[in-house]
């Protein structure tokens, strides 16, 4: 059990800015029985959700493009294609994927399918996301999507083909960890 194996000596707060980076001091018991200090750093941004509108008849998907600054930091240009995705925001994440994508989309969609849930980077980061499905209708649109401007998201909207996405996440154009894994999932379970 974890509890026998951590002990906890320090947690200090280094920054609530953004989100919330504290540094942990521990002892960590190895599996030979010694025991290890160590320190790591936690990012704690919240709870997330994400998800993959596909239509099955057209065999397509719908993805957006948004500007990503550690992307560009990177050296990347900045602009990755993704799955629409969010914060859940004190919401389940049910409620909060539907919002999310009409927000980002424009699509309104009813029933969610919940594929699984992952740690996307647990090595320093706290977020655990959800990870859905739906089947989207292109007649049902009542908006044009481009997110929320007040929380910094300008949102470009792309309805792609099925084999088209799969080839540009080959390519790396699509470079996305989350929106690989839903693509994947897509190719394996749904657009066969």
């Amino acid at each position: 059990m974890p509890e026998d194996r951590i002990r906890i000596h320090k947690v200090e707060t280094l920054s609530d800015d953004w989100f919330v980076l504290k540094k942990t001091t521990f002892d960590y018991r190895r599996s030979d029985g010694t025991w290890q200090r160590q320190s790591r750093e936690t990012y704690d941004r919240g709870h997330g959700a994400t998800i993959l509108l596909y239509n099955r008849e057209r065999r397509t998907v719908v993805l957006v493009r948004q500007f990503r600054f550690p992307a560009y930091v990177e050296g990347h240009p900045g602009f990755l294609i993704e799955a629409p995705a969010g914060l859940l925001d004190q919401a389940t994440p049910e409620v909060r994927i539907k919002a999310e994508v009409e927000e980002e989309t424009g699509y309104r969609i009813g029933e969610v399918h919940k594929v699984f849930e992952a740690f996307m980077s647990p090595g320093s980061v706290t977020e655990r996301l959800h990870f859905f499905v739906a089947e989207y209708d292109p007649a049902s649109r009542p908006g044009s999507g481009g997110g929320v401007a007040e929380e910094g998201e300008d949102i470009e909207v792309l309805e792609l083909p099925m084999e088209q996405a799969m080839a540009m996440m080959a390519s790396g154009e699509i470079a996305d960890g989350k929106t690989i894994m839903l693509l994947q999932y897509a190719a394996l379970h749904l657009l066969r």
